[in-house]
């Protein structure tokens, strides 16, 4: 009877013991105000315990950051190798929650001190460890021409982004896209990583490892090899399955160690870098219910370099949208499924801008016997000497759709930020033809309808203007006794310089350079608009070289006012980033302009001979 007693007694306090640890983790996590982990993951994402981010201004001393750190007892150490030019510092702190407090409040006055605010731990969304393999064994559809993957008959995502119509006028080649994740298996080091086969011809330019501060960002988790994987999978190269902008350059940044976790100062040095080094569009499919001050300005930091910044809106299927998607500058992306609804975990708000697949794993609506997740090549989960094809769902899945085709919109010319966005949510397609609303934006992105916006309308209004631009040159010269002797060659080097063969996508045909006028040729070699391609400098060079050739005046007088159309009309329309021109007092457009003008005069020259 005593040892029936005890046992009670001993199964009261454990249970006593369960519930006391249930109810303290309630309420850490409502303290904390972080959604919950994955299920691959153990952590909350939690403020990271003890640690304190201090970003100083540019111009503090080195007199200044040690008096700094006396004045408050604080070791201020940088965040990383890239932080003594950013100024960004992390410090241990006593986690005395009225001392961190008044110790923030003390230090945002300091003189020295731009930003503080404790660590965050960011995060992959929850539910998107839910994956499922597809069978090794899959041929291509009889009917299938491009691309040639075999497995491609299971992504109905890129169809509904109607990505086969988009490819034969832009596959997204030089632009460079930074994936800001868990690292990319990119490449094999070692016996341990290994790169997935199916990214073999899919170029790559320099990254960094921020959580292990090394010059390899490699994957060893799965989550952002796959985000890759929808950007740029290489493409109808008879394996596996597709990618958006497949001959895009991806940038791989490592901020999320192995349990899809980072610190929010590194993600921000990460934005910073891909910013400094040649990125035109950001993927992020990470956040929190929680801002960052000094992750907003990293944002904005970017999106003022001409960097089109890409986020997943967050899956605990809510009304808020999560950080950094909810950040100004940051385009927000949520999910859809098959049937094109928003999904179950997709969370919603003012701040959603554009809406893309991100799938559901827990449905088949298109009966194909796999469920309706988003299809890409990637690292088993967790062990990076294995891969193979899993399908994934998350806004996760969605944004990358989204940063897919902001590179398409950028190489066809369209480079400002704010233009490409345009670009985005004008040509979206909304399931209830609505403008907007807080659970799709403007829609769900349409690839064939963006890059058509850009390639083809675009390449309609630059032809126009530079045809007026010519006529009334012509006009001006007849009315000064001058009869220009131009020929057909005029209207061919028209074409040229303001357009190319844009009527070439409208047909569905791959017209690669010659279906843009010449600025824009640099776009598809460097990605990017710099002030020699978007200028009066190649005119000017072939007028010199074949001045003393009479019968090709006609056609370089329709080049040179071709470009000059082609420069205004961007300048007028504010679509086109000029790298290495500040973005202030619309530099840009007066540069374009000033070229225009001399391009004008150029051929006006042309034409008196």
């Amino acid at each position: 009877m005593d040892r029936l007693k005890l046992k009670k007694k001993i199964w009261l306090i454990i249970l006593i013991v369960c519930v006391a640890v249930l109810v303290w983790l309630h309420y850490a996590e409502r303290e904390s105000g972080q959604p919950e982990p994955s299920r691959h993951t153990a952590p909350a994402l939690a403020a990271a315990g003890g640690e304190l981010l201090v970003d100083l201004k540019d111009d503090v001393s080195p007199d200044e950051i040690r008096a700094l750190e006396r004045r408050y007892g604080l070791r201020l150490r940088p965040n990383s190798r890239f932080s003594l030019g950013e100024r960004l510092y992390r410090t241990a702190v006593a986690l005395k929650k009225g001392n961190l407090g008044a110790l923030l409040r003390k230090l945002r006055k300091e003189p020295a001190v731009e930003l503080a605010e404790p660590d965050q731990l960011y995060g992959i969304p929850p539910l998107e460890s839910e994956v499922t393999r597809v069978p090794t064994d899959v041929a291509p559809d009889k009917d299938q021409r491009f691309p040639n993957d075999p497995k491609y008959k299971y992504q109905w995502h890129l169809d509904q982004i109607r990505m086969p119509a988009a490819w034969p006028k832009a596959n997204g080649k030089g632009v460079i896209v930074a994936v800001i994740d868990t690292g990319v298996a990119y490449r094999d080091r070692g016996s341990k990583f290994k790169r997935v086969p199916d990214l073999a011809n899919t170029e790559f330019v320099p990254g960094y490892d921020f959580v292990n501060d090394t010059e390899f960002p490699l994957d060893d988790h799965g989550h952002g090899t796959h985000v890759a994987g929808t950007i740029a999978q290489s493409t109808h190269n008879g394996i596996g399955v597709a990618g958006v902008a497949y001959k895009a350059r991806i940038m791989p940044l490592k901020v999320l160690s192995a349990r899809g976790f980072g610190s929010v100062a590194d993600i921000a040095e990460a934005i910073r870098f891909a910013a400094d080094h040649g990125a035109k569009v950001i993927n992020m499919s990470l956040g929190s219910n929680r801002p960052s001050s000094i992750l907003e300005k990293a944002v904005l930091y970017a999106h003022k370099k001409g960097v089109v910044v890409v986020c997943a809106a967050g899956n605990n299927g809510q009304g808020k949208v999560g950080f950094p998607a909810a950040h100004p500058g940051a385009i927000a992306v949520a999910a859809t499924q098959f049937d094109r609804s928003t999904t179950f975990y997709s969370n919603w708000g003012k701040e959603i801008d554009i809406a893309a697949p991100g799938g559901n794993t827990r449905v088949d609506q298109n009966n194909d016997g796999m469920p309706d997740g988003v299809l890409q090549n990637t690292i088993m989960l967790g062990k990076p000497d294995k891969n193979d094809y899993l399908l994934f769902m998350g806004t996760s899945m969605a944004s990358p759709h989204a940063a897919g085709v902001a590179a398409l919109v950028i190489q066809s010319g369209v480079t400002r930020p704010d233009a490409v966005e345009r670009v985005l949510k004008a040509t979206a397609s909304h399931p209830q033809g609505k403008s907007w609303d807080p659970h799709y934006g403007a829609g769900i992105i349409d690839a064939s309808a963006a890059v058509k916006h850009e390639v083809v309308d675009y390449g309609l209004y630059s032809l126009g203007l530079s045809g007026l631009l010519g006529l009334m040159l012509v006009l001006r010269l007849r009315g000064r006794g001058l009869t220009p002797r131009l020929g057909l060659g005029a209207g061919a080097g028209l074409l040229l310089g303001a357009s190319g063969l844009f009527f070439l996508g409208g047909l569905g045909l791959d017209g690669g350079a010659l279906a843009t006028g010449l600025p824009a040729w640099e776009m598809g070699l460097f990605g990017e608009a710099t002030p020699l391609g978007h200028s009066a400098l190649l005119p000017v060079a072939l007028v010199a070289l074949l001045w003393g050739v009479p019968r090709l005046r006609g056609l370089l007088f329709g080049l040179a006012v071709g470009v000059a159309g082609h420069l205004l009309f961007k300048a007028a329309a504010d679509t086109v980033d000029v790298v290495w021109i500040p973005n202030l007092l619309a530099l840009d457009q007066l540069w374009l302009g000033l070229n225009a003008l001399l391009c004008l005069g150029l051929a006006s020259l042309l034409a008196r001979r």
